[in-house]
């Protein structure tokens, strides 16, 4: 078939640049070089064991078939308890739909509620999948340039001045990637009213809920019943590959989300449904909690250290793992930089230019997902990187 013949959405999705950073580290270490894996949003730890031996034996029982397009009823339950437990809401567990990743949770948003030529307003800077799946339903995402001003974070200012009658919704992250901030439930309340004013649906990623240091994030629906909320098994449980998550919508979305799920993908994986619900029990959050303190161990480290080498990071992240930090006063392009460093110090970073436009080629995210001996080592790389570094490298 002739390249000529792709659809032309084709061409306007970028490609995910930190996978090719992570391409180049594994080349890397293929040649013997020792790489500090700071690139990809992923724990370094494993899933938890009791969630692996849930898996086990769903295999063992012949968990492998289809399950109800909207998730096994057990699940469903199971994550309606865990508003109950973190927020102290009583969700109906009719309106959760369990979904293949999180990333599954927005395409079947993105299907509903986006007609082709509308707008989504999101910050930038922001996770890039998701301006991308609306390009695939025929939408656009508005990027709004946020700043630490407002914890790089939409408010309802930004909100107004960007808003125009082809927009149909607001995308916002608490906390997020790649900033690591989050939404108070005022600043949630603020925004929920705001789209309720415009006509605007208001969706709102939670995936790394439970991931937060020295504070609790705050859920939409403590504020707003008629949110979409998208989470994710990934983060906090540690379940990047079982491809697992769920999003929370509206009673009367449900059927015509249903109808998506059926044609899009049936249905989420079954073994991996029948372990997440050991998620849920004693010993695992247990384990989930212990990861937590570790991974604030490792921002707590990580974020003096590399303001000391001369990056900014001018507002202190509460969650997620990640650093997002400006290399103006450094000089050169995050993306030449991260090549520099890759090559010549063996450390993995990811450029800017993966979370949107604004300011991004001064920007690179690092994400504290290795381990404190790891991370020691790659700050004093980075340091030797930045010697031998010029904006003519």
């Amino acid at each position: 078939m002739s390249q000529q013949r792709w659809a032309h959405r084709v061409q306007e999705i970028q490609p995910f640049h930190v996978m090719a950073v992570l391409a180049r580290a594994r080349a890397l270490e293929a040649q013997g070089c020792d790489v500090v894996h700071m690139e990809i949003g992923e724990p370094d730890f494993t899933t938890p064991a009791p969630i692996i031996r849930a898996g086990q034996q769903a295999l063992a029982d012949g968990c492998t078939g289809y399950t109800p397009a909207l998730g096994l009823p057990a699940l469903r339950d199971a994550i309606a308890g865990l508003y109950r437990q973190r927020h102290g809401l009583e969700l109906d567990p009719a309106r959760v739909v369990v979904t293949p990743g999180g990333s599954a949770a927005l395409l079947l948003v993105s299907a509903l509620l986006v007609e082709p030529g509308r707008k989504v307003l999101m910050a930038d800077p922001a996770y890039p999948c998701n301006r991308h799946f609306l390009r695939l339903v025929e939408g656009r995402a508005v990027l709004v340039p946020t700043g630490p001003e407002t914890n790089y974070q939409l408010t309802p200012e930004l909100i107004e001045q960007h808003w125009d009658s082809d927009c149909v919704a607001v995308l916002a992250a608490s906390p997020a990637n790649p900033t690591g901030t989050l939404l108070s439930r005022e600043e949630l309340a603020a925004l929920s009213a705001t789209c309720r004013r415009l006509g605007a649906e208001l969706i709102v990623d939670e995936i790394y809920h439970g991931l937060t240091y020295g504070v609790d994030a705050s859920s939409v629906l403590e504020v707003a019943d008629d949110a979409f909320v998208l989470n994710s098994f990934s983060k906090y449980f540690g379940m990047t590959g079982w491809r697992l998550g769920w999003l929370v919508a509206p009673e009367a979305a449900v059927p015509e989300l249903e109808k998506l799920a059926q044609n899009l993908y049936i249905c989420a994986p079954h073994m991996a449904q029948q372990a997440a619900l050991s998620a849920f029990n004693e010993e695992s959050r247990e384990i989930c909690e212990i990861r937590r303190g570790a991974f604030q161990a490792r921002r707590d480290f990580l974020l003096p250290a590399v303001r000391e080498l001369g990056f900014k990071v001018p507002v202190t992240p509460q969650g997620a793992f990640y650093l997002y930090a400006d290399m103006q006063a450094l000089g050169g392009d995050s993306a030449g930089f991260c090549q520099h460093v890759i090559e010549r110090e063996f450390v993995a970073l990811t450029p800017g230019l993966d979370f949107g436009h604004h300011r991004a080629e001064q920007h690179l995210r690092l994400a504290y997902t290795t381990s404190l001996e790891r991370l020691e080592q790659a700050v004093e790389r980075i340091a030797r990187a930045l010697d031998s570094w010029s904006p003519a490298c």
